[in-house]
């Protein structure tokens, strides 16, 4: 069992900005606050294979792979491992 799937993970940075996952469950949260949110990728079907494109957070194109899951999931660990840094490192 995958956790990130199951968390949501709130990343606060020193000038109070947070960054995280988008996940329904926070959707209650964001309700109650002034919050903007932005998109960092796109996933989209090119042909019969499913790709990331991450340039919106200067990041890849990943892909392609044979499911829109795959892409979603190798979206999910590129923007953990690079967009949303360790909370030590903040």
């Amino acid at each position: 069992m995958n956790l990130r799937e199951h968390e949501c993970e709130l990343l606060i940075a020193p000038d109070g900005s947070i960054r995280f996952l988008y996940h329904d469950a926070l959707a209650l949260l964001l309700r109650e606050g002034d919050a903007s949110l932005f998109r960092a990728s796109h996933i989209e079907p090119i042909g019969s294979a499913w790709f990331a494109d991450l340039s919106l957070v200067d990041g890849p194109t990943l892909g392609p792979y044979p499911l829109r899951a795959d892409a979603l999931r190798a979206e999910q660990e590129w923007l953990w491992a690079h967009f949303l840094p360790d909370c030590e490192t903040l």
